[in-house]
């Protein structure tokens, strides 16, 4: 029945019922309501997804950088694998985080939380909330896994070298996994045992917990103030645990999806990092899974850390990515450091490839998710963070218009660029526009996944050009 039907039989209904002396109320159906307010309303129920993709060390600026900017604008060598999702992303230049400049292997500790870690002056290591926490707690109840965290290396690392982008209200890192197996078995596998020794097992560790935090309070009435901070963050950690422990209570009796066993199949075995390629769709498949079964709606991927990425020996480079970005002007390195570059957006295309392939209902699953790539340095070789390499992929139906290059360099420089060597250097060294800040995408995209929020650390504002 169409709007305009529902609403004459409702006319008629109503004056039948005049006719018969009678005067009811009707309830308030869905019908009553325009078809605009209904397709808003549906609109809003649907699913909203993020995705965060960290590289590390920067990349070959002089292939990456693209030369003009707004909607004409060409895509560089090292962007060219993208060119047919040029709709669904926007490349940004000149973004920075202001707490971020000058520091050097941190910048995965803080590339979604700004915040301020000196690693230099050898203060105590305190970090924030990431964006996709935030994100996590508006949308994590609708899905088993509030959030998803995935590397290149298992755990949370250590301090100022964190292997994990994800960091709780605490600023205590979550622990990521980086074995395509194990994440889908704990993802859709079934438990050995059943549901009940499942609830008795979570109930035995929240009565550790409850003990732990009996005796530290105990414990912390004497002990000193350094004491007293490092039993508050180990308690912090504890308390996160305990909340997820409740999380999957609360679905141990929700039956989890039926995977079919030809998607399965490529996480059924290991696959070796030495394969960096097939290591890194693997782990891109193993999102794109999660995400069309809904199992959650918030990811990130450390595709590699400052002091821990892969060789790509099946394109002749036999060097990580940190020996690659020390290349103090080797022009044969840089090379190596170009066609590595081209050879990680292949597997990102992959990545999109696959999101836009999957149907969300009437949209592409892509259409659906945003999905933000990038480092937290730009210049490896001096680890400078200005005009960080950052595209954003994705969520039109969350309103995001794509299709550009947002340049904050270019109303700052006298001529165009000439993507030479000194340039690119002085590009990331000071920031050209200090209000290009990536809290200022993170604030967007943030907004978009209806996390309540006017600021962000330092933002200034959503980006107008991708609302």
């Amino acid at each position: 029945m169409s709007n305009i039907q529902s609403q004459r039989w409702l006319l008629n209904r109503r004056h039948f019922l005049r006719g018969l002396g009678t005067t009811m109320a009707l309830p308030f159906l869905d019908a009553m309501m325009p078809l605009h307010v209904r397709a808003a309303a549906a609109a809003a129920s649907k699913p909203r997804r993020s995705v965060f993709v960290y590289i590390p060390n920067g990349v070959n600026g002089m292939t990456w950088q693209c030369k003009n900017s707004g909607r004409d604008y060409e895509l560089s060598p090292s962007l060219q694998p993208l060119a047919k999702h040029r709709d669904d992303f926007t490349v940004f230049s000149g973004l920075h985080h202001p707490n971020g400049l000058g520091q050097a292997h941190v910048c995965a500790d803080t590339w979604l939380t700004g915040a301020k870690i000196d690693a230099q002056s050898g203060r105590k290591y305190e970090n924030s909330v990431s964006c996709d926490q935030l994100m996590a707690e508006v949308v994590g109840q609708q899905t088993r896994f509030s959030s998803l965290e995935l590397s290149i290396s298992a755990g949370t690392g250590h301090p100022f070298g964190a292997s994990t982008l994800a960091f709780s209200r605490d600023g205590v890192p979550l622990p990521a996994e980086d074995n395509p197996k194990t994440i889908f078995n704990r993802l859709f596998g079934e438990e050995a045992v059943g549901v009940a020794a499942q609830r008795a097992r979570l109930t035995k560790r929240r009565s550790v917990l409850d003990a732990v935090f009996d005796d530290a309070k105990s414990l912390r009435r004497d002990l000193g103030n350094d004491d007293r901070t490092k039993l508050d963050e180990y308690l912090h950690a504890v308390r996160d645990v305990e909340q997820r422990a409740e999380r999957l209570d609360a679905w141990l009796d929700v039956p989890k999806p039926e995977v079919d066993p030809k998607l399965a199949a490529p996480f059924q075995r290991d696959v070796p990092k030495a394969q960096a390629g097939e290591y890194w769709r693997t782990m891109f498949d193993i999102i794109v899974l999660a995400l069309r079964t809904d199992m959650t709606r918030v990811v990130t991927y450390m595709n590699g850390s400052e002091g821990n990425g892969l060789a790509i020996p099946e394109i002749g480079i036999t060097q990580a990515r940190h020996n690659l970005s020390h290349h103090n002007g080797d022009q044969l390195i840089l090379d190596r450091l170009a066609k590595s570059d081209e050879f990680i957006m292949q597997q990102f295309a992959h990545f999109l490839d696959e999101l836009r392939g999957i149907k969300d209902g009437e949209e592409a699953l892509l259409d659906r998710t945003m999905v933000m790539f990038g480092s937290g340095m730009s210049y490896g070789h001096s680890h400078c963070n200005s005009n960080l390499p950052i595209l954003l992929a994705g969520g039109k139906g969350l309103g995001l218009k794509h299709g550009q290059h947002i340049d904050y360099n270019r109303p700052h420089l006298k001529e165009d660029y000439t993507l030479s060597y000194d340039e690119w250097r002085s590009l990331c060294g000071k920031p050209k526009d200090g209000n290009a800040r990536l809290n200022n995408v993170l604030l967007t995209m943030m907004q978009k996944m209806e996390v309540n929020a006017e600021t962000f650390v330092d933002s200034l504002g959503p980006v107008s050009e991708l609302i």
